[in-house]
């Protein structure tokens, strides 16, 4: 194969199965996903960048996310991915999706909003997310992720990244940002914020933050707003 990357798009199809069908859970808690070795041999023809990430399109449901990739050990024709992004995309188990190899620009900015006030009450979100956050290859604006900490999960919003709407985050610096929780702890939270990793049909319980929020809540919640000065992710 021609090794000049110019205009070069790589895409294929997979069928797209839980990662918990190969007894590999703890990649629940990350973005990387196990493809089949024939993706490996056809990309190591090109120059291309790594870590390899990918662009996920669920044709039937036109939605869309990017993640990385552990290993090439998979059977030929399938794909082992998070439950996470398989509810993100509103796909079935066994559905074929269109993966395309998109590498990230570095991120430099990302803005997450908690969906419970819980976590703020964790003695340092910033080291917790950045330990957690290794798990993790790229982040793409209007994605839900969850954080594993002491036995509970945490659920957040990736409201803003920058540059563009899609992020690599491997070894590079990035400025965190926090924007107020959705809601409290003292209002009814729906299962998928106090259950196992990941959660079902979260997508479909993920909460919006009001247009218009109270004076007095701001305030409450900006004493326990906190604004990241930047961390390295490797």
């Amino acid at each position: 194969m021609n090794a000049d990357l110019k205009n070069f798009d790589f895409t294929f199809n997979l069928k797209c199965y839980p990662i918990s069908f190969i007894n590999k859970k703890e990649l629940e808690k990350g973005d990387k996903m196990v493809l089949p070795p024939s993706i490996l041999e056809n990309l190591s023809s090109y120059d291309v960048s790594w870590p390899l990430m990918f662009e996920l399109t669920c044709k039937t449901s036109s939605r869309k996310t990017h993640c990385g990739v552990i290993e090439f050990t998979s059977d030929e024709g399938c794909a082992f991915i998070p439950q996470w992004i398989m509810e993100k995309l509103l796909m079935g188990q066994g559905e074929k999706i269109l993966f395309r190899y998109l590498p990230l620009e570095k991120g430099s900015y990302v803005k997450l909003q908690p969906q419970t006030d819980d976590f703020l009450e964790i003695s340092n979100p910033k080291a917790v997310l950045e330990s957690k956050l290794r798990n993790f290859t790229c982040l793409t604006k209007d994605d839900v992720i969850a954080i594993d900490y002491n036995g509970k999960i945490f659920w957040l919003n990736i409201l803003e990244v920058k540059p563009g709407n899609s992020i690599s985050i491997i070894e590079t610096d990035i400025n965190l940002d926090f924007a107020p929780p959705v809601i409290s702890k003292q209002k009814s939270i729906s299962p998928q914020n106090k259950g196992t990793l990941p959660g079902k049909n979260f997508e479909k319980s993920k909460v919006k933050k009001e247009e218009k929020e109270d004076s007095s809540t701001e305030e409450s919640s900006d004493k326990k707003n906190f604004r990241g000065q930047g961390f390295n992710v490797k």
